[in-house]
Order: C-alpha cells, then sequence, then structure tokens
C-alpha cells in the first residue's frame, strides 16, 4: 500500500501589500497556484492512501477565494483517484477556539473525503485492512490511546500538534496539541505529522512533510532550516507502507525566494556600501522581478543609514515582489550598559521584544497572527524613522 502525506496548505495565506489583477492577494495567489501543482503530483502518484495533516487554510474564517479553490482542486483530487481513502485532519490554524462555533472543513466531506476536526477518531476501512488513528489539534481535545488496531494489517497515525522536544524554541506559531514521543511507540506503520513546516524525519516511521510554501511569519528562518538539513525545499512525502521506503517529492513554489548573501559594512564609506549592495543584487540570476527577496547587511552604523542609495533601493522595492533590507547595527551596540553586572546594561531591542510577546499572546479566533506581526513590524519601522536620525531597516 502506498501512501502520501501532505500538510499545512494555509490556503489563504496573505503577505505584502500587491494585488493580481482580479484584485486578489498575490501571495494568496501564489499558494493557490502551488497547491494546484501539489494536487497535479499527488494525482500523478496515484497512492492507494491520501493523508492532509492540518492546517489546510490558513485562517479559521477563510476567504470565500480561498473556500472555492480548495473545494475545487480537493474535486479534482476525488474524482481523479476514486478508489483511494483520503483522510484530512484539522489543524490549529483551522479551528475555532469556541467549540459551539463550527470549521469549514466539513463543506470537504461533501466531496467524500473523511474529515476529522472535533475529536479524534479511530477510522476503520476493512476492505483495504486499514486503521488510520485522526487527531486534530483541538482545544481541550481528549487525547486517544496511542495504541495500534491489533486487527488491521497497515495502521496509520495522523496528527496536527507538536512531538514534545523536537520543535525548535524559536518556533512562533505554537501548537495547541503536544503529545511525548513515547506515546509514539515504534508499532505505526506511518505517522503523519503536521504543524511544522519543514520536512523531518522524527523517528524512521515518523515524519513532518513540512508546508507546501512559505507561509509562515518567518520564511528566512525556513529557508536556513532546510539548508541545514539538506532538505530540497518543500514538498510532500510517499510512502511505501509495506517496504518501509520513504521518498520525499519536492515541490518549486509558484514564487521564488531569495535569500541574498550578507553584506558586511565595517570600515566601508557609504558609496563603498552602495556598490556592495548593487553588486550583490544583480547577481541574482534572473533579475530580482517579481520575487521574494532579502538582503542583510551587518555592521551598519546608524549614521549610515541616510547616507543610502534610497532611490536605488526603491527601485529594488517597485521591482520584486517585496525586497526587503535588513540593516543591523554593530553588535556593540546591543551589548552597551551603564548599571548592572560588570557595570553595564544590555540594550534591549523594541521590535524583538514587541515581536516576541505578539507571537506568543493568544489571540481570538478571527485575528490573523502572521498579519499582526507585520503590521506591528511596519508601524515600528515608521516610528523608529521619525524618531531616528537614520533608519535601521528599510522594508517593502
Amino acid at each position: 500500500m502506498r501512501l502520501v502525506h501532505l500538510s499545512d496548505l494555509h490556503l489563504g495565506f496573505r503577505q505584502y501589500q500587491r494585488l493580481t489583477p482580479g484584485g486578489v492577494n498575490q501571495r494568496e495567489a501564489d499558494v493557490a497556484a502551488t497547491f494546484r501543482t501539489v494536487i497535479d503530483r499527488v494525482i500523478a502518484l496515484r497512492p492507494d492512501l491520501v493523508v492532509i495533516a492540518g492546517d489546510i487554510f490558513h485562517t479559521v474564517r477563510p476567504t470565500n477565494q480561498a473556500i472555492l479553490h480548495a473545494f475545487l482542486q480537493f474535486s479534482r483530487l476525488v474524482r481523479s483517484l476514486p478508489d483511494a481513502v483520503i483522510v484530512m485532519v484539522a489543524g490549529n490554524h483551522d479551528t475555532p477556539r469556541s467549540t459551539e462555533t463550527g470549521g469549514i472543513l466539513q463543506l470537504l466531506a461533501q466531496l467524500g473525503i473523511t474529515v476529522v476536526d472535533r475529536e479524534a477518531k479511530r477510522l476503520a476501512f476493512p476492505e483495504r485492512d486499514l486503521s488510520i488513528l485522526a487527531v486534530p489539534d483541538v482545544p481541550g481535545v481528549e487525547l486517544p490511546s496511542f495504541i495500534p488496531d491489533a486487527a488491521a494489517r497497515y495502521n496509520v497515525l495522523v496528527l496536527h500538534g507538536e512531538v514534545e522536544g523536537m520543535l525548535p524554541a524559536a518556533v512562533a506559531d505554537r501548537a495547541g496539541l503536544e503529545i511525548k514521543r513515547e506515546d509514539l511507540g515504534a508499532r505505526w506503520d506511518y505517522i503523519a505529522l503536521g504543524h511544522y513546516h519543514v520536512y523531518r524525519e522524527i523517528a524512521p516511521n515518523a515524519f513532518y512533510s513540512g508546508s507546501i510554501d512559505y507561509t509562515s511569519a518567518n520564511p528566512w528562518g525556513e529557508l536556513s532550516e532546510q539548508r541545514m538539513a539538506g532538505v530540497a525545499g518543500k514538498g510532500i512525502a510517499e510512502r511505501h507502507l509495506d517496504t518501509g521506503e520513504q521518498i520525499f517529492h519536492p515541490i518549486a513554489p509558484a514564487r521564488p525566494l531569495v535569500d541574498l548573501p550578507p553584506v558586511n559594512a565595517r570600515g566601508l564609506a557609504a558609496a563603498e556600501l552602495n556598490e556592495r549592495i548593487r553588486a550583490t543584487v544583480e547577481s541574482v540570476p534572473g533579475g530580482i522581478d517579481n520575487k521574494i527577496v532579502r538582503l542583510t547587511v551587518r555592521e551598519v552604523p546608524r549614521h549610515m543609514g541616510r547616507e543610502l542609495d534610497h532611490k536605488t533601493i526603491r527601485e529594488y522595492k517597485r521591482r520584486a515582489l517585496n525586497f526587503h533590507l535588513d540593516l543591523r547595527r554593530p553588535e556593540a551596540a546591543h551589548r552597551q550598559a551603564a548599571g548592572g553586572p560588570g557595570g553595564g546594561r544590555r540594550q534591549v531591542d523594541l521590535k524583538e521584544v514587541v515581536l516576541e510577546k505578539l507571537r506568543a499572546r493568544p489571540l481570538d479566533a478571527d485575528v490573523d497572527r502572521d498579519t499582526l506581526l507585520a503590521r506591528a513590524s511596519q508601524y515600528i519601522d515608521e516610528a523608529q524613522a521619525i524618531s531616528a536620525p537614520a533608519p535601521l531597516l528599510v522594508d517593502g
């Protein structure tokens, strides 16, 4: 039996202030295009079982455009794979905080998809000799006994949540559901996990498939984690339950993200720094047009901000979907002090403190955390630009 595992679609994700000619947020359209490509790949693989491990939508109340797109693409999947079992669990982004408020996922159940969005369920498919334990990320959900069905040939666990101690502490969007690693055991044929956005092996039989596109508040962190783990970007996972063979299928995102090599400004005059920035940006193969681009410049004295070539920077912002010039002060500036141990007082970066608090703060169901973080970052940048002689961050 062959299984395909995908997760964290985040349909309806919005970012930046660019619209398509039809008036749709460009990043929402990008994620929708990536999802079409994912459905194409799943259909081409023709698996016996498809599991979707949560966060189908980016918000509990997605846009009509996102709902329609999900319905059409999942309809295509069901029609193209009439003999496949398709199971979906709700993630924390899909789940209303109030148990009285219904979620949108039951709409997809009308297509013939088995949707588990309120409580954990053990699903039996006797004609396939298959048992699936499906665990959604629902506040206060009663965790089941993580014991496979001894009567079934194949046992699969589908769960949206965090395996205790396995995810980086820096992950801002924490799942509501956390389980102990020992609760999973080694008796499952496969454990399909959702929530973490980078493909990752937790155990030989347990994997996060990762998100299908860059839909977190920190896509650059995802790129860094992928590089460190040797993961070839975003994609979906395939598992052969009889042999244990695991295959990761990379899926190219609809829009490239380019994290340029950092520039160090130490000892440079403003003209030299402007030239370094220009040369680095122009080194991008195919140019930066319509791409999402970040350039980090380290060791930038505060006074140098106003001496940058802002006309050229504005042109970069016009050409790219988003151009983020991240200017960072010299390290010593963050350690200056008066009083405290060693005669010093650590200078705290206001923006870092505010964003960290907002990442941890509980939010109402209708408040999108990524949008809140982006707005807070924008407002702080604007305030600092007014009050300081030169900005530290130039962001589109």
